[in-house]
């Protein structure tokens, strides 16, 4: 399920680092099909299983860094403005921690 922000978004806090975000996960892309050539070339399951540890610990540093993007952004934006925009925003990031959490 993806999140719409409302239509006066003026941008998202991560904007600033699009391009690193990209590569990020252009790298995590590649990780990836190599995780695919290793298990068609039958390659020994604790060398798979230390490439995936590598995938998950990239994607994980990717989504702390989103979200502290949008704690740092969008929730203080919020924050500022008050109200029950304010509210929102905090239940959302609250809300994605407990996602990052538990995965």
């Amino acid at each position: 399920m993806t999140h719409q922000p409302p239509a006066d978004t003026t941008g998202h806090g991560y904007i600033s680092d699009k391009d690193r975000y990209l590569a990020r996960v252009k790298r995590i892309e590649g990780q990836a099909r190599g995780i695919h050539r290793m298990i068609d070339e039958e390659t020994y399951c604790i060398d798979i299983l230390t490439q995936i540890s590598a995938i998950t610990s990239a994607l994980n540093n990717v989504a702390l860094s989103l979200l502290d993007d949008h704690l740092r952004h969008c929730v203080v934006g919020a924050a500022k403005t008050g109200g029950p925009e304010a509210e929102a925003k905090i239940t959302e990031a609250s809300e994605a921690i407990a996602r990052l959490v538990r995965s």
